[in-house]
């Protein structure tokens, strides 16, 4: 089992890189390094729809981007639970084929599945999958417990980035409004959960759209995405 210590010091190399889609492929490459999987792919998280999609996919010998992947993830029950627990989940052999549906995207001639959550408080906004591992691997519940903590720092050093990142144009609660918007949050939803008026949500989402030179909701949540202030 990898210990909390090791995965801290090897992901602070992320910090010393500048573009947000180089930190998220060298993030693949820490994990393929610290643990026995020989695979990754980086899904992007959405409630709104239960919708996963592709990001990138990185394995010992090759990397690519996976957009065309765009999957609702409660087709695949390890996913969803993963997700909903906010914890790294693992199936294999006949419970791989009750937990993963014969359509995904994700094509291998290997019959397990390893899913980790990418999480920062109550929010998921993300995943990495595995499906392929080194020989004579066992997954238990102590290395489970590492993929999870792996799975929550990736969530935590994104967000500061990202903090860090849109401070200049953004302030921190139009970013928050932003993000929940992105992850599917109605308005009624955040002004319950952020303890302020409809009022004063609508008038962030509308400050935010003008900062970014945006023409709608939407239109502004795609340039949070371009610029990677969301994952």
């Amino acid at each position: 089992m990898v210990s909390n210590d090791i995965i801290q010091q090897a992901l602070q190399r992320l910090e010393l890189l500048l573009s947000h889609e180089e930190k998220l492929y060298k993030m693949l490459e820490i994990y393929i390094e610290l643990f026995p999987a020989k695979d990754s792919y980086l899904i992007r998280y959405s409630p709104l729809g239960y919708l996963g999609e592709g990001v990138f996919y990185l394995s010992e010998t090759e990397g690519v981007h996976i957009g065309e992947i765009r999957e609702d993830i409660r087709s695949f029950p390890i996913i969803f639970s993963a997700i909903s627990e906010k914890r790294a989940k693992y199936c294999t052999g006949l419970e791989y084929l009750k937990q993963v549906s014969i359509k995904y995207s994700i094509s291998s001639q290997f019959n397990s599945l390893l899913v980790i959550p990418i999480c920062y408080d109550s929010f998921v906004f993300g995943y990495i999958c595995s499906s392929e591992f080194e020989e004579n691997t066992t997954i238990d519940d102590n290395i489970l417990s590492s993929f999870t903590y792996f799975g929550k720092l990736v969530g935590k050093l994104i967000i500061s980035t990202q903090e860090h990142n849109v401070a200049r144009l953004l302030s921190k609660r139009e970013l928050e409004v932003m993000r929940r918007i992105s992850l599917g949050e109605s308005t009624k939803e955040m002004a319950s959960t952020m303890k302020i008026s409809e009022l004063t949500i609508n008038q962030y989402v509308k400050t935010a759209i003008k900062k970014l030179g945006a023409q709608n909701r939407s239109h502004a949540i795609g340039e949070l995405f371009r610029r990677g202030y969301i994952l």
